[in-house]
């Protein structure tokens, strides 16, 4: 059974679908492209990944040392999919280690679609049905384990799961372009808006109290509910034009709608999330991917919270007036003996 943070059945590690209002819907026609451009004809945001719409024999190279979940990931990134076909694909990385291994009728009844809908998902990456996309998948799988590997137990397995998505945050980082940009965004909103709630609330305050060192005003949004529209609103009458947001698995729909409402509001919507396929991926102007661990009973976030880090370095590159508060806060630590160091 999965609960909001993500939790494994804790016999097998197979976890379960996702809802249906944890589901990507992207708007018909919007593709993800290198860079972080979105396709013509989609109202939705970009997307930063490195995907090039590859043909899919080279995707086994590309994705060289990821995890079977990024792997899935660079393989789908680059093709424009339907709605329903984001949501095969989302069902697919959240259930990365059983996907080659999957009938299209079981991933249909995992991703609540239909059978011939996997069939059509199969054909729109470039194979010739699902059988093929299911075979190319079992090809590019690690044939055997690394020296050494066959002895790890499932806490060690963990780790070494966490640094393949370090390694696969790393060539996505490879185009720094997506980052500074998102950077910028954030400099240049007063105040910024940082909004996770449930599992993403930790990576969202430890990101507000780095930030609050350098930029003048920073909100964070921890707690849903009818308020959030509310501060959303007060952010906005103050000169707010960005929004942050952590969305990690599994994806509260009130974040969704709050995005969805930030957007209307006329704020730009930056996202760290877990995939992107994620079901906030409709709502975001620019959306990073970071993919989270799944080897335990909760989900783990190595790679979003280094992204979050990364996120704060670029910002403080976009703000001219980053170093002299930083110098400042230090001076005022010392005279106050805050830290023992």
């Amino acid at each position: 059974m999965s609960t909001d943070n993500g939790v494994s059945d804790g016999v097998s590690g197979a976890r379960t679908a996702p809802a249906a209002e944890d589901v990507a819907v992207a708007p018909p026609g919007v593709s993800v492209g290198a860079g972080g451009s979105a396709g013509a004809g989609g109202a939705g945001g970009s997307i930063a990944t490195t995907g090039s719409g590859a043909p899919p024999g080279s995707v086994a190279s590309a994705a060289s040392g990821a995890s079977t979940a990024a792997r899935l990931q660079a393989l789908f990134e680059g093709h424009r999919l339907t709605p329903t076909q984001r949501r095969i694909a989302h069902c697919m990385v959240r259930r990365a280690a059983d996907a080659p291994f999957l009938s299209s009728v079981e991933l249909a009844e995992l991703a609540g679609v239909s059978q011939p809908s996997v069939t059509r998902f199969a054909v729109a990456l470039g194979f010739d049905g699902y059988p093929a996309l299911r075979k190319h998948l079992r090809d590019v799988a690690p044939a055997e384990p690394e020296a050494g590997e066959g002895s790890y137990n499932e806490y060690q397995q963990a780790v070494q799961s966490e640094i393949d998505n370090l390694r696969h945050l790393a060539a996505l980082l490879a185009d720094p372009a997506p980052v500074v940009r998102a950077g910028r965004l954030l400099a240049d909103s007063r105040p910024l808006l940082v909004l996770g709630l449930r599992a993403a609330s930790a990576q969202a305050r430890g990101f507000t109290y780095f930030a609050r060192k350098v930029h003048p005003d920073v909100r964070l949004l921890d707690e849903g509910g009818t308020m959030l529209a509310d501060r959303v609103d007060a952010a906005r009458r103050a000169g707010a034009t960005a929004l942050l947001c952590f969305a990690l698995p599994r994806h509260p729909r009130e974040v969704v709608e709050g995005l969805e409402y930030a957007q209307e509001a006329g704020l730009t919507v930056v996202a760290v999330a877990d995939s992107a396929f994620a079901p906030i991926a409709r709502h975001t102007d620019l959306l990073l991917p970071a993919a989270v661990g799944t080897g335990l009973a909760f989900d783990t976030a190595c790679a979003p919270m280094l992204l979050g880090r990364v996120l704060l370095e670029a910002m403080c590159d976009a703000l001219p007036e980053a170093q002299a508060r930083l110098e400042e806060f230090d001076a005022k630590a010392a005279e106050r003996a805050l830290f023992v160091e």
